[in-house]
This record gives C-alpha cells, structure tokens and sequence, in this order.
C-alpha cells in the first residue's frame, strides 16, 4: 500500500543531519507495515524488534545504554552481526519501555552513522512522562489513518490525482468525473482509513468483514484505556470516548460534558481529553472568536468540537449500514453532516495541520474551520448537502475581508471572486490554493 509518509521516509534517510526517527501513531494506521516496506526497499539489511511479542528483548538494554553494547546484545542475540552501512534498525512497540527510548539519545551523539526508527502505538502519552526521554535528539513523523488521496491510490485512480496535482484552472470538473469521485467518496466515508480495512475490502468486497475489522479495532482501543491507565482514569476514558459520535450527531457540535453523563465537569475529563489526543485517538478544535495571527493566541482553549481520528470508525461507532452508500445523498446528510466535517478534520490533520480552530460570532454565525497560511487567516465552512447558502462565510466575510473564502461541500468546483467551492474529494487541492 502507498503511503505519503513514505516520501518523508526517503527523505529522512537522506539527511545528512539525521537523528533517530520516533514514528507515532494510533494502532493500526499502519506504522509497522510501512517502516518494514521501507526496510525491505530502500536498506541491504533490515532487522526489526518488537518489544511487546517478545519481551525478552527488554534485556539487551537493561546492563548498558552504551550504543556499542547494544549493537552487540543484538547481534547475539539474532546471531548475525550487525554493522551500520545500508542498515536499518527499527524498534516497535516501544511505548512501554523507556530504556530503549532513552537509549536514543546515545546513538544520536556517540554512534549518528546507525539509521534506527522507534515506533509505538501510544509513544505520545509516553513521551514526557520520563525526564530521560531523549529531548532534542531525535526527529519525529506522526502516521495517520489513510487520507482519501491515499485511498484514491490504493483503488487504481491515479490518473485523477495526477489531475488534481496539476490543475491550473479551477474549472468544474465534468458531470461524469464529479458524480464517479462522490460515489467513491461515500464508500471511503464508509470503510474510512484503516490500512487493513481498505485492504480487506479491495481484496474481498465483504461490507460485513470490514465492518467486523472495525469493530475488532474498536475493541483494541478499548483494551488501551485499560491496559495503559490506571482504573478509575479508563473508566473516564472510555464513558468520553463513547459519547464521541453522540456529540458529533448533534447539530451543534460543540463539546458538552454532561452529554457524558450527569454531572460532568472540565476538570474531570480534562487528563483524558489529554490522553485520547496524545495517542492518535481525537482530533481537536478549538474555538476562535478573533481570528488574528497567530491564530492560537486568540483562541479559548475551553470551548471545543471533538472528532473520531477516522471516519471509518465513526461509522462502525454509528452503525451505519450498508445501504447508506448507494443512496444519493443520505451519507453526507447522516447525523447532522457529522461525517463531512469528520472527514474533513481528518483531512486537515493528515496534511499537517497541526492545531485546528473554528470560528464563532456573538451571534449565530459559525465557521467550521480557521486556517492560518502566510500570515494570511482563511475562512473554510463545510457543507454535507448542495445547498448554496454562505450565510456564516458572508458574516465573516463582512466583519474580516480575507483574501478568499472557501466552502467544500459535494458541489462542483466553483469559483467567484474571491469565494471558492471545493469538491469534498478534491480537498486536497486547499493547501495549493493558500
């Protein structure tokens, strides 16, 4: 399967100023089966440990942190030596072992001519628990769910995304292109980004298989809350975590606490907000009510939306059904527009869009995200039917005068002055146009 971050892999390798690489990440987005293609492609030898099935492993680390012992313990361990050139070292499911993270910093500074890659499902909440995790010494690539350009590859339609990456004029895209790529957007909105989802489903096209795939990585999030945290905070995490989708269903969409239960407080919930977004789990955005830059300075960190880390999962959450899927419109308007705007937060946040914002006026006027490009702010509300109404946008519009205003919503793409309808599956063309 071909993923973006393969690119970032490549140049990582390349870098002349190269540290060892943390990779992050949510369970299954992937991470191990990308690094290891990375391995097999790009290195002569490639050894990979995993530290959760065998534990055994723990040991080579445990007399010395010394890089020159390590390399040693290992290749004994393996029974073959391993040597630095056209090497590739990777470390999985580390998250619960901070020997070997620490261990990072020492190969950064007494042995850099080592290409090592750490990797682990929940290393966000590891990291800063220890003062031993090696700050300033290691670089860091984040793995998300699958984006729906990535999909797009996966089913064969590269040709549309070599249109996408070279389109000039922003011309509506023919009747037959734009109705074949919302029928694919629908199916994508169904399976969401889990690599083996979509690989299952390509492979098979058995809607109830993939469906079952979901729910058995449903329950493996689960199994962290207990596994990871201690009791009474998993119980937290799980009554925030399954109040998600009913949150998201309504038409506001902003955060309540007591749709967890009754009597829900911000400092209840607070650690496991905290907890759900370092591990991969929940994309967040916050509320903006001045947007000027930087954005982040202005915003008000207490009021918020909170979003699944995949649509697909949203959609076992849901139980959505099948059906769904061929009928022209009812997935886009399903709840509210809950998975539009999922999906574009996702989007979002796979492109590196680092902190997500939205945009409310004293009155009714909202907009569903705030981005902050060139010192330049940009309004992008987001539309799960064909309605033309701008009503938000026009606010924000009058009140700031930006540059261009954008809407994506399953219309065609369409240009006007300054305002600008994307497509829903041709979101990715937003970065090129700021």
């Amino acid at each position: 399967m071909k993923r973006s971050a393969y690119k970032e892999l490549i140049n990582w390798k390349n870098n002349t100023d190269r540290k060892p690489l943390v990779l992050q990440g949510a369970r299954q987005v992937g991470k191990t089966y990308l690094v290891n293609e990375f391995g097999k492609q790009e290195y002569k030898h490639h050894y990979y440990l995993n530290f959760e099935q065998d534990q055994k492993l723990l040991s080579l680390f445990d007399s010395s942190l010394d890089p020159e012992k390590i390399i040693d313990n290992i290749s004994l361990y393996l029974g073959e030596k391993i040597e630095s050139e056209d090497t590739l070292l990777f470390f999985d499911e580390i998250q619960t072992v901070p020997e070997v993270l620490t261990s990072l910093k020492y190969f950064q500074e007494q042995a850099p001519e080592f290409h090592i890659i750490a990797a682990g499902s929940l290393l966000g909440v590891s990291i800063g628990k220890d003062n031993s995790f090696p700050v300033g010494k290691v670089n860091f690539l984040t793995l998300f769910p699958m984006s729906f350009t990535e999909y797009l590859t996966e089913i064969g339609e590269d040709l549309f995304i070599e249109r996408l990456n070279s389109l000039k004029n922003l011309t509506p895209f023919p009747d037959a292109i734009h109705e074949k790529m919302l029928s694919h957007l629908k199916m994508y909105l169904f399976l969401g980004g889990m690599p083996e989802v979509i690989k299952d489903y390509s492979k098979n096209k058995d809607i109830k298989k993939v469906r079952n795939i979901q729910n058995d990585i449903l329950k493996a999030y689960e199994r962290d809350f207990s596994k990871y945290t201690v009791r009474n905070q998993s119980i937290k995490t799980s009554e925030f975590w399954n109040s998600i989708p009913r949150q998201l269903a309504r038409e506001n969409k902003k955060f309540k606490y007591l749709d967890i239960k009754k009597g829900a407080r911000s400092n209840t919930y607070g650690q496991t907000i905290e907890w759900l977004r370092k591990a991969g789990l929940v994309i967040i955005a916050y509320n903006l009510e001045t947007p000027k830059i930087p954005i982040s300075a202005y915003a008000d960190f207490s009021k918020f939306k909170v979003y699944m880390n995949d649509v697909g999962l949203l959609s076992a959450m849901l139980n959505i059904s099948s059906d769904q899927i061929v009928m022209p419109d009812s997935l886009f308007k399903e709840f509210n527009g809950a998975f539009i705007e999922n999906f574009i937060a996702q989007e979002l946040v796979s492109s590196r869009e680092n902190q997500l914002f939205y945009w409310t006026s004293r009155s009714d006027a909202e907009v569903d995200f705030i981005l902050e490009s060139n010192q330049k702010i940009y309004p992008v509300e987001v539309k799960s039917g064909t309605s033309r109404n701008t009503k938000s946008l026009q606010s924000y519009a009058s009140k700031y005068n930006p540059n261009k205003v954008f809407r994506t919503s399953p219309r065609n793409l369409i240009q006007s002055d300054k305002f600008v309808n994307i497509p829903l599956y041709a979101f990715e063309i937003l970065g090129r146009l700021i």
